[in-house]
């Protein structure tokens, strides 16, 4: 997946209002954490998570970690706190995000 600069913005911007979903603990990232973020993204498609103080991981490092094991996308890394995003794939899911194509041809 290759989001645009302007599709990130987006992203974030839609991030801002949500509670953090998934927290991850002084056990990591283990086979029920990521299970939990993709039965989130599944439902959700944006997902909030936070790394608590006494984690073994950074929020950039459990970011890429997450991204990687659940095939989203890391969208931003704030504090303790980052984003991921992962288009659903159910099909008749309604409440789909619709991100903004840029006009512009890339290079």
């Amino acid at each position: 997946m290759d989001l645009t600069s302007k599709q990130r913005a987006q992203l974030r911007g839609m991030a801002n209002g949500q509670d953090v979903i998934v927290t991850i603990g002084k056990d990591g990232i283990g086979e029920n954490l990521v299970k939990q973020a993709n039965d989130a993204l599944e439902a959700r498609e944006l997902v909030k998570c936070k790394v608590l103080e006494n984690s073994m991981y950074t929020a950039r490092e459990a970011c890429s970690e997450l991204a990687k094991l659940t095939r989203s996308e890391g969208v931003q890394v704030i504090g303790s706190k980052f984003v991921l995003y992962r288009p659903s794939h159910k099909k008749g899911k309604t409440d789909k995000i619709v991100l903004v194509q840029d006009k512009r041809k890339r290079k």
